[in-house]
């Protein structure tokens, strides 16, 4: 799932994009529906983002919002979707139908005749959760009404204060969008593999250096993540993301810290990673159903 690094590298290659500095600002051409289920509100039309320029792309927790013409195009990816950007779309409308695609946003051409580009919205998988909103204001999408402050609004005292407050596994509040925004599985991961701790640790009975050090793991993961995605294409920044991941989704591999081999919890539908030596004193976690770690 795409979260915040991406997502804000997404708000910043789409920004060149859209807002160059030495060319007028894009405007959107037209919004084609691929598949219906993806838009979520029917309250303001598709069109109006043709009644004016761009005049923004922003990231708010793991939502990319394209502003144009007073309306708000948010977008929120989910498990499966990504953002593919083309300097030149082929010209036609295409045909809603099953599969990958979902929606498209072509731009008009910057010269008469010339090549329009714009975006797909795809998702892998049958399992179909990518979302789109077209809104007045971004508060009006539920999920964004709910989001908690950016991890790196979050100062250490509000943190610790968060961290005490939470009755549960220390990687379920990581991951609750409405305490701290932008984080997920894979990121939950890094940030309690830097910080040695187990991702069933209970939050509220960390001693105060281990809620110290995983406020400082929080913000050196996420700060090294936005340093990695900066810059890069929309076509590079999930490879690039793969690449620089330490446990997440490597399970069965050496961790580059101790040497120790990572180790997997399963869900029924997403799964964690974690190295024992560094997290959990050697010890394996339990099946998610037990919760606890084995004797």
């Amino acid at each position: 799932m795409p979260e915040m690094p991406e997502v804000q590298g997404l708000a910043d290659f789409l920004r060149t994009k859209l807002l160059p500095e030495d060319a007028p600002s894009a405007r959107v051409a037209d919004v084609e529906v691929l598949s219906f289920a993806v838009l979520k509100t029917a309250g303001v039309p598709l069109d109006a983002l043709q009644a004016g320029p761009v005049t923004a792309v922003e990231r708010r927790g793991k939502y990319l919002i394209i502003t144009a013409g007073g309306a708000h195009l948010v977008m929120h990816l989910a498990k499966a979707g990504w953002l593919r950007w083309s300097d030149a779309l082929k010209p036609g409308k295409l045909r809603p139908a099953k599969g990958r695609m979902a929606l498209r946003v072509r731009f008009a051409s910057r010269e008469a005749g010339g090549d329009e580009p714009g975006f797909d919205l795809t998702e892998a998988g049958t399992k179909k959760s990518l979302a789109v909103y077209l809104v007045r204001d971004p508060a009006e999408v539920p999920g964004i009404a709910r989001l908690g402050p950016e991890a790196f609004d979050v100062g250490f005292e509000t943190f610790a204060a968060l961290v005490a407050g939470h009755r549960g596994q220390i990687k379920g509040l990581l991951r609750d969008q409405s305490v701290i925004a932008g984080i997920g599985n894979a990121y939950s991961d890094e940030i309690l593999h830097a910080a040695h701790l187990s991702p069933f640790a209970n939050a509220s009975k960390l001693h105060p250096e281990e809620v110290e050090r995983l406020y400082q793991a929080m913000r050196a993961v996420l700060e090294s993540a936005n340093e990695n995605a900066a810059g890069r294409p929309a076509a590079e920044l999930k490879d690039s993301k793969r690449r620089a991941l330490r446990v997440h989704a490597r399970t069965g591999e050496l961790c580059p810290v101790c040497g120790d081999t990572v180790r997997e919890v399963s869900f029924a539908d997403s799964s964690l990673q974690y190295c024992p030596t560094c997290q959990t004193g050697g010890k394996l976690l339990a099946d998610r159903r037990m919760s606890r770690l084995l004797k």
